[in-house]
């Protein structure tokens, strides 16, 4: 599963021919969501709060480059990485 950005501790991937809706993969520590990108809406799995509020900031900036990724990731090709969060 490759990382397309980490910041704060953060990792955020992209699986190839993952299931839809689009959505990444947020991990930290021991914790893990799947975030929908078109609503930024939790899927599945849980992140501390503050940690939530970092991946969310992040994805609403970065919401058309997700996108670009996802549609990559339905075509197995290379994902491009993403600017961290500062």
């Amino acid at each position: 599963m490759p990382t397309i950005s980490m910041f704060y501790g953060i990792l955020i991937q992209m699986f190839w021919n993952d299931h839809a809706p689009p959505h990444f993969h947020a991990l930290y520590g021991e914790f893990e969501a799947l975030i929908d990108i078109r609503t930024l809406e939790v899927l599945e799995g849980q992140l501390p709060r503050r940690a939530l509020a970092l991946v969310l900031e992040w994805a609403q900036e970065h919401r058309a480059e997700l996108m670009e990724d996802w549609d990559l990731c339905t075509r197995n090709q290379p994902l491009k990485k993403i600017v961290p969060l500062t």
